[in-house]
């Protein structure tokens, strides 16, 4: 089993407050974030952007991981994961999670796309998220 940390900070109200994310590895440290880096164009980050950088990164893993196992080699992968935020009346809900994804590898096209959906729902993110997770991928 293995344990992972990130953690914030947050100073103020909701509107005028400020904060910063960190990872324990220290890949991020002190990254800011707030409510207009969330829900306007203020440099910074956001929960969401978190949780498809997180949920992309994973998804690569493990459809390289399955492709390997298949015998498949040549691989690259690079993928988005576009996390969708709606109100939900009195908060938000994150509803849906969409991958794009482009496949480059040596294999047969349909196999690879197979291992895709896979991988997508396989995927401890995509199993993590209580949303729709969908994809589009392209294999080169």
């Amino acid at each position: 089993m293995f344990t992972r940390s990130g953690s914030a900070e947050w100073q103020g109200g909701l509107k005028d407050g400020k904060g910063t994310v960190s990872t324990q590895s220290g890949a991020l440290d002190a990254l800011p974030y707030g409510f207009n880096t969330r829900f306007a164009d203020e440099p910074g980050t956001n929960p969401e952007e978190l949780i498809g950088a997180a949920h992309a990164a994973c998804f690569s893993m493990a459809l390289s991981n399955m492709l390997t196992q298949a015998g498949i080699g040549g691989i690259a992968i690079q993928t988005t994961s576009k996390i969708t935020l709606e109100n939900d009346g009195d908060g938000f809900t994150v509803t849906r999670a969409h991958l794009v994804t482009r496949i480059s590898a040596d294999g047969d096209r349909a196999r690879i796309e197979d291992l895709a959906q896979k991988a997508k729902a396989g995927c401890p993110i995509s199993k993590l998220l209580n949303a729709e997770v969908t994809m589009d991928a392209t294999v080169a």
